[in-house]
């Protein structure tokens, strides 16, 4: 009973699965031969262009062969016309076809024949439309796909841009500064925007390339795909942007590293900005070797504490980062070997040796007897086209006229930040790193809630008030103050609103100090570069524009990678950073001396002079060492030295 129970079963179930796959066939769609010759013709014309003009070729064939198959059998052609054999019947079928004025050429008698090639002829008319329609529907759907910027750029030893924000303006423009002396050079903008709003965006802003072709293409930096169509492995080097719109950019900038990694460790240099710098360790394993890691938060805090010690040091950074007018090189081939350090700073007429290069590290002002040897040398130059032909300096420095004064003791410092945003605490360490013991700062802003902690030199108070408050800054503005420094709300502000509550604030700072009668160096942080001009209207002493700035050494870094560890020196608080000192300690005032008197009395001093700033002649780099000044009182000369 129980097998004939278990065989009952699986009959049972045999007849389901039977039933079940008769039902599926059952309700299966059929086919017949219509529809799969219908399947087969709409796979061939969704192929496009190519298959559509297929299509009417083969139905022009049929419609020649039919009509001459026609005309032939039935003699409708009149006998003075009669064509030589049936390939001529075809042709004459095919000029009716194509050429609707082959008509009137025909014998009028023969009506039978007229109205046959005039059947023809209407036909033609038809095919011959649907061809032009096709062909320019081809030619329109290609000036989409070249619009849309999806062609793959064929160059090579070009510059690549990756992503784009407000800085790309700053750093194409310093691009076709240093592209001047290459030929047919390139930058290519790979980023997820229309292309032709890119296009139009970098003609508005950069109206003079200077011969630099700029090719845009639209996709997104973080796909394969979309970055091989900038032909990244060719070229030079590869700047790396963070996007401004996004909610994380350090992580879109971390997966478009490893987009543009993934294929080996060989390739162009790689320049890629951080915002935040405890992304930078998971940026670094990511980029290796082939990136220069740019920590913006960092970088820009230091700047505005380097340039908050002393007036015009904006503009020394300013010009040894941007590409109009001197900047750093690197000399590899010379023949002052057999010299020092000391009588290379004298060597050259129109550059300034700052330091020298070994094992791939740079030393800036190391001591004046260090033998040059075999190393290269760090330079100030215009132009590094002709660094190796570079004139050697004529003049003699006068050692007579040598200063002899000496600096004091230095006292502690009282200063003023207002605003606040997260470069903030950064900005307050490295104020405490350059500070004399006993120094105090007051901190007042508007928005966000400061957290200091206690630093070695510097004591600070908090205050929160309003920044745009005539009353409040004369309250913490005073006579007396060694620095005022205003930083602007981009954490809790648009741009432009930031701009707005920073120029006010600089109006008020400078009327106060003006009627103090006070020479307080004030600096400022602008996050857009349009809004440097206005800011120059409030007469202020150094405007640290924080895209700009980032911009300009992006570019320099790109071009160079071994600036990478020069920067870093001349921003940090080891080694030898840039000062503008009195001239007196170096010269004697009241005395017409040469630049290379100056930068000879640097040099015994254990500095390395790289300019001069009088009240007539402003702030200027590497000048000739021919170049004669008048040293007055207040007159400085800009060195890199020991702090």
């Amino acid at each position: 009973m129980a097998r004939t129970g278990q065989q009952l079963r699986m009959r049972t179930a045999k007849a389901m699965a039977k039933g079940g796959s008769s039902n599926r066939s059952a309700n299966a769609p059929k086919s017949d031969l219509g529809d799969r010759l219908r399947y087969r013709f709409d796979n061939s014309m969704s192929r496009g262009t190519p298959a559509l003009i297929a299509w009417l070729t083969a139905v022009t064939v049929v419609l020649i062969v039919v009509f001459s198959v026609f005309t032939t059998i039935f003699g409708l052609r009149p006998e003075s016309d009669a064509p030589d054999g049936f390939l001529h019947e075809m042709f004459y079928s095919l000029l009716h076809a194509l050429d609707p004025g082959t008509i009137g050429g025909d014998d009028p008698t023969s009506w039978r024949f007229v109205l046959t090639m005039l059947a023809l002829t209407i036909a033609g008319l038809f095919v011959v439309s649907a061809l032009i329609g096709i062909i320019a529907a081809g030619i329109d759907t290609k000036l989409a796909d070249l619009r849309r910027g999806r062609s793959i750029v064929l160059e090579k030893d070009h510059t690549v841009i990756l992503g784009w924000s407000d800085s790309i303006f700053t750093i194409i423009s310093e691009l076709t500064l240093a592209n001047e002396s290459r030929h047919k050079p390139v930058i290519v903008i790979l980023a997820d925007r229309d292309k032709v709003d890119m296009e139009d965006d970098v003609k508005a802003k950069v109206p003079d390339l200077r011969g630099t072709r700029v090719i845009c293409r639209s996709g997104s930096p973080m796909d394969i795909d979309d970055l091989a169509l900038s032909s990244h492995t060719t070229a030079r080097s590869v700047i790396l942007l963070a996007p401004e719109a996004s909610e994380d950019p350090d992580s879109e900038v971390i997966k478009t590293l490893l987009a543009l990694t993934h294929g080996g460790a060989d390739g162009p240099n790689i320049v890629a900005e951080i915002r935040n710098p405890t992304n930078l360790e998971a940026a670094r394993l990511v980029g290796a070797d082939r990136t220069v890691l740019l920590d913006i938060r960092e970088t820009v805090a230091k700047l505005v504490v380097q340039t908050s010690r002393q007036s015009g040091a904006a503009a020394v950074y300013t010009e040894l980062f941007d590409y109009d007018g001197d900047e750093i090189y690197f000399l590899e081939k010379h023949d002052l070997g057999a010299g020092t350090y000391a009588e290379a700073l004298l060597a050259f007429e129109k550059a300034s040796v700052i330091g020298l290069i070994e094992d791939g590290v740079p030393t800036l002002n190391p001591p004046g007897d260090s033998v040059v040897g075999n190393r290269t040398l760090v330079v100030v130059a215009e132009d590094d086209s002709g660094l190796e032909t570079e004139g050697r300096a004529q003049t003699h420095p006068d050692l007579d006229a040598l200063g002899t004064q000496v600096a004091g003791e230095e006292a502690p410092t009282q200063g003023v930040l207002i605003g606040w945003n997260e470069r903030a605490p950064i900005v307050l360490r490295e104020l405490d790193h350059y500070a004399p013991p006993g120094s105090s700062l007051t901190v007042v802003t508007s928005f966000g809630q400061p957290n200091v902690q206690v630093l070695d030199n510097l004591a600070v108070t908090v205050v929160a008030a309003s920044t745009t408050d005539r009353a409040t800054l004369e309250t913490y503005v005073v006579g007396g103050l060694d620095q005022v420094i205003v930083l602007c709300y981009s954490d809790h502000l648009e741009v432009q609103a930031a701009d707005a509550r920073t120029l006010v604030t600089l109006l008020h700072v400078r009327d106060i100090l003006g009627r103090l009668d006070a020479a307080t160096p004030v600096v400022t942080e602008m996050l857009d570069d349009r809004n440097r001009v206005l800011a120059q209207v409030a007469h202020v002493d150094d405007v640290v524009v924080s895209g700009e700035i980032v911009s300009l050494l992006v570019t320099q870094l790109s071009e160079d990678r071994r600036l990478e560890a020069v920067f870093g020196q001349l921003l940090g608080d080891q080694g030898s950073e840039i000062y503008l000192r009195p001239a007196e300690w170096y010269v004697q005032p009241g005395h017409e001396v040469s630049y290379a008197t100056v930068v000879a009395g640097a040099s015994a001093r254990g500095a390395t002079a790289i300019g001069y700033k009088s009240e007539t002649l402003g702030v200027l780099v590497n000048p000739a060492k021919s170049q004669t000044f008048d040293v007055q009182p207040g007159d400085r000369v800009v060195v890199l030295a020991e702090s």
